[in-house]
């Protein structure tokens, strides 16, 4: 009788993938890597020859001068040192604190590293880091907290981010945990919060400006009510500031609220029931169950809010143009000034300062937060 062989004992043969099959994949994904490249890649170096470079507009054409670092020096040495840093001086007693605190947390963070016996890289990483935060921080003790001082765009700029990132986290987080809650109402509510992120930035800087016109806006009754019909806010130093801080602060306080709702109603219900028949209170639940569970997607929402804060431009554009003088003048609008005034090399210059900085504190933040996010 003649057997019968299966053919799943048959031993398996491995077919070789001719030349055309093993380059098909590349072929097909190198039109799209050639797109991603050129539209991001592409204008990163054209930009960084443009910040070592002069450019000229001169009949017939334009003239290129390559002058390395000439750009950078002006910004950080020469005529346009105090647009950027400001005008610095002896700190108050309260900088002299804060820089002291800054400079002792900055000490022991090097110190750990040492002790851990990190690697050189990372000591050196915390020594460069270490060096840079105490050196942006005595710029802020030396104009913002200095009776004679005056903060420059670089500073104006930090001013910006630290105050609108962390008042719109909290305004954000309250607003979603309140709408988180069984309320009557808290559908039209959710609603209502969102509506903010439907009015484009320039909208919303002619609304601020609008609002803040103390002669023909519509609160013009309640500036007068409180005596303030001669106020201008646009003259003054810190009241322009405020103004764009509150605009900002506005706008983007529902893009925090959103997100951090759906972290919340997203949560699992089983540890929240459980801490209920406990006996657990409303803030103990907080603590140790909801924030736990959102802090993951609050470091991602801080993180591109971050970014995204130090772009600002529109509102400072709009609502006082960067006045009085420089007062409320941020790098965005610092570099696209001086495009205008054709420094085509300097704007570009502002620019990769700019890219620096966001890089310096995004780096700075994912890794100060994420061994506390791995362990959450």
């Amino acid at each position: 009788m003649a057997t019968i062989t299966s053919s799943a004992s048959l031993p398996a043969t491995r077919v070789r993938a001719s030349p055309g099959e093993r380059l098909a994949p590349a072929v097909f994904l190198l039109p799209a890597v050639l797109v991603v490249l050129f539209v991001s890649i592409f204008p990163l170096i054209l930009s960084l020859f443009l910040s070592l470079s002069r450019l000229r507009f001169e009949a017939g054409g334009l003239k290129v001068q390559f002058v390395a670092l000439d750009n950078y020096r002006k910004l950080l040495f020469g005529s346009e040192q105090k647009v950027l840093f400001g005008t610095l001086a002896t700190p108050s007693p309260i900088g002299w604190v804060v820089l002291a605190v800054v400079a002792l947390l900055m000490l022991a963070s090097v110190y750990r590293a040492i002790r851990d016996a990190r690697s050189g890289r990372a000591i050196a990483g915390r020594v460069i880091a270490a060096i840079v935060l105490a050196g942006l921080t005595y710029l802020v003790v030396a104009s913002l907290l200095a009776p004679e001082g005056r903060p420059g765009t670089l500073v104006v700029t930090m001013l910006y981010v630290a105050v609108g990132i962390t008042v719109q986290y909290l305004l954000g987080l309250g607003l979603a945990l309140l709408c988180a809650q069984q309320l009557p109402g808290r559908r039209f509510f959710r609603v209502v919060f969102l509506l903010p992120m439907m009015i484009t930035p320039v909208g919303v800087g002619y609304l601020f400006r609008m609002l803040a016109d103390t002669n023909k806006g519509p609160l013009e009754p309640l500036w007068v009510a409180l005596g303030m019909q001669d106020f201008a806010w646009s003259n003054n130093a810190w009241g322009a500031r405020i103004a764009v801080m509150i605009g900002d602060i506005w706008q983007w306080t529902p893009f925090m609220f959103i997100v951090l709702l759906a972290a919340i109603e997203g949560q699992e219900v089983e540890p929240v029931e459980a801490a209920i028949v406990d006996g657990a209170s409303n803030w103990d639940i907080f603590r140790h169950i909801t924030l736990p569970a959102i802090l993951p997607v609050s470091t991602t929402l801080i993180l591109i809010r971050m970014i995204e804060a130090f772009k600002i431009i529109d509102l400072p554009n709009i609502l006082t143009n960067g006045g009085p003088g420089t007062a409320t003048e941020t790098l965005t609008l610092y570099a696209y000034r001086i495009w205008r005034a054709l420094d085509i090399g300097g704007s570009a210059a502002i620019a990769y300062l700019l890219l620096f900085l966001v890089t310096f504190f995004a780096t700075l933040y994912v890794r100060t937060l994420r061994g506390r996010v791995s362990t959450a």
